[in-house]
């Protein structure tokens, strides 16, 4: 029989789904829960489709991408502040705070990373994500930090679009830190992503990650695929993934949490890209 523990991190999901889906609005705790958020998703994307067909009519449904893009900036716009404050809970200001030099951030969603950068150590930090409306999120997180304003620049696009970010004086070899928080479980090519991002790293550059893995238990593992029905899949091997882009002086440093019946494992670290 599952313990209690279990019990809570399969049954919890699920009825935050229903919740949602009965139309209550969505949390805004000082500590927001990830559960909380993504089991919101399904409730957004149902009031975005019926927004669009009000809009659009019919064409509206197959326009899936739209649908995706204007759900999810919702979404992470209006549970933004949670997720700042839950990760303040975590190691992740930690990890970003040493982000150095010239920095590209993965999925930069509406720049929940932004006020944890130093500007005393980066040079420059290009916030990459392929969803242009999260432009006006990340130009007012700016006007908060003035000290980084003039650093940071916002780039629309994924860091596969090579040609994209040539444009920007980002290619092979001419990157000090590359950060990704909580933006692998979203990406359709985890290995491609992560190759390119070893490639674009200095000799030496650092990689900053703090992201979902699959559950070492069987039965939460399995439990894990509630995540795929609302765009983030944090039942993936992640750290195999991270490991197999490309040559690690440590490795063995990635850090893991301990609890295995958590449906939201996560694993981070530092890792520098061999010399």
């Amino acid at each position: 029989m599952p313990s209690n523990g279990r019990l809570t991190s399969l049954i919890g999901p699920w009825r935050l789904i229903w919740a949602s889906i009965q139309g209550l609005p969505s949390p805004r705790l000082p500590r927001l829960d990830p559960n909380i958020t993504a089991c919101s998703h399904a409730a957004v994307h149902v009031q975005v489709i019926l927004e669009l067909l009000r809009q659009d009519g019919i064409a509206a449904l197959f326009r899936s991408r739209r649908i995706r893009d204007v759900a999810g900036t919702r979404l992470l716009v209006d549970t933004s502040e949670g997720f700042i404050a839950y990760e303040n809970t975590t190691v992740v200001p930690s990890l970003v705070g040493k982000a150095h030099g010239k920095v590209v951030e993965i999925g930069t969603g509406p720049g929940n990373q932004i006020e944890r950068y130093n500007p005393l150590l980066v040079e420059r930090v290009y916030g990459v994500d392929p969803n242009s409306r999260f432009a006006t999120a990340i130009a007012a997180r700016l006007k908060q930090r003035p000290d980084l304003a003039d650093k940071y620049r916002f780039v629309a696009c994924g860091i596969e679009d090579t040609d994209i970010l040539a444009t920007e004086g980002i290619s092979p070899g001419t990157i000090d830190t590359v950060v990704s928080i909580q933006s692998l479980c979203a990406v359709n090519d985890v290995k491609g992503v992560m190759r390119q991002a070893h490639r674009l790293l200095k000799p030496g550059g650092s990689f900053i990650f703090w992201e979902h893995e699959k559950s070492r238990d069987t039965v939460t593992g399995i439990a894990q695929a509630w995540s795929s029905l609302v765009g983030c899949n944090i039942n993936r091997h992640i750290k195999a993934d991270i490991l197999a882009a490309g040559e690690w002086e440590n490795p063995g440093e990635i850090e893991a949490d301990d609890d295995p019946l958590t449906c939201l494992p996560r694993i981070w670290g530092v890792l520098r890209k061999k010399e």
